[in-house]
């Protein structure tokens, strides 16, 4: 006869409910917009060396996980008002005061870096002297420098990164060639891409510009407009395909580019999201035009 063992049967049970607790505590929309920002949040901290967790921990307080007004409307993950040095457009809402002004971005993603540069004030200098793993740290010094008025702020921080283990992208390895695209959504079996502020993907054996159509709820005929190609043209693997219109200048992070062995004018217009009307026109070239090796080019 097996004999019941009453301490086990409490342990058991505590594990349970422990487990039971933690489940329910787990938002699904926390863990969505932990997974769509996770990548960006990396490559922040490598870029600005603010720890991952603790900018996935303020987005999601601060924006309710991407669901507030300010994020729908405005994509202001995290609060931000506008403060004299802002330029950019604002809007009102109501948060310690009746409708005070806050930053308005373009992208998320915009969102996201302008809250680097934020953090990059002289109140902030010394969470840039704790380690990069310290959240527990980062999360009090922001409370202690005034980012929040809610006396709870830096222990809801901590239980938010616990929760949901942000901790462990503290340590993630991040690439600083390329910024992740977060504003697309995760399900697209292509990697989204940004260059110029624009997204692309890159082609790959048997695509047809109906099949990423398809897949990103875009034109076919759009995709071709947007990446100054003809209908009949035949994708190959590699070719960089923009999911909108090219911009009419490069980055200003380059102004020129110096033309190398195998270049074209639409390749250059591909590298840098330019249209190949405004590539030509910025050189002042008429469509017969073939860069040669060594020449420089106008981008802006």
């Amino acid at each position: 006869m097996v004999r019941f063992d009453y301490k086990l049967f409490l342990f058991l049970s505590f594990l349970f409910f422990s487990l039971s607790l933690t489940a329910q505590r787990k938002n699904s929309r926390y863990l969505k917009y932990i997974d769509d920002y996770k990548d960006l949040a990396i490559y922040e901290m490598k870029k600005n060396k603010i720890p991952a967790s603790i900018k996935l921990a303020q987005g999601l307080l601060e924006s309710g996980a991407g669901q507030s007004q300010l994020a729908r409307r405005s994509n202001n993950h995290f609060g931000i008002k506008c403060g004299s040095t802002w330029k950019g457009r604002t809007t009102r809402h109501t948060d310690d005061h009746y409708m005070e002004c806050f930053r308005v971005y373009r992208s998320a993603k915009e969102s996201y870096e302008d809250h680097s540069q934020f953090l990059q004030r002289a109140r902030y200098a010394a969470l840039f002297k704790l380690k990069i793993t310290d959240y527990k740290g980062w999360a009090r010094g922001l409370k202690k420098a005034g980012y929040a008025t809610d006396p709870s702020y830096a222990n809801r921080l901590i239980t938010i990164i616990e929760d949901y283990e942000l901790y462990k992208y503290d340590t993630a390895k991040g690439s600083k060639r390329s910024t992740p695209a977060v504003d697309a959504p995760s399900t697209f079996s292509h990697q989204v891409y940004l260059s110029n502020d624009l997204a692309y993907v890159i082609a790959r054996d048997g695509d047809t510009f109906k099949s990423i159509g398809k897949e990103f709820g875009i034109r076919w005929k759009s995709l071709v407009k947007y990446n100054d190609l003809h209908k009949e043209y035949t994708l190959t693997a590699g070719d960089v395909i923009y999911l909108k219109k090219k911009k009419s200048k490069a980055n200003k992070k380059y102004p020129y580019y110096i033309v190398r062995d195998g270049d074209s004018m639409h390749s250059i217009s591909q590298k840098f999201g330019i249209r190949m009307k405004n590539l030509y026109q910025m050189n002042r070239k008429d469509g017969e035009y073939i860069p040669e090796v060594g020449h420089s080019l106008r981008l802006r």
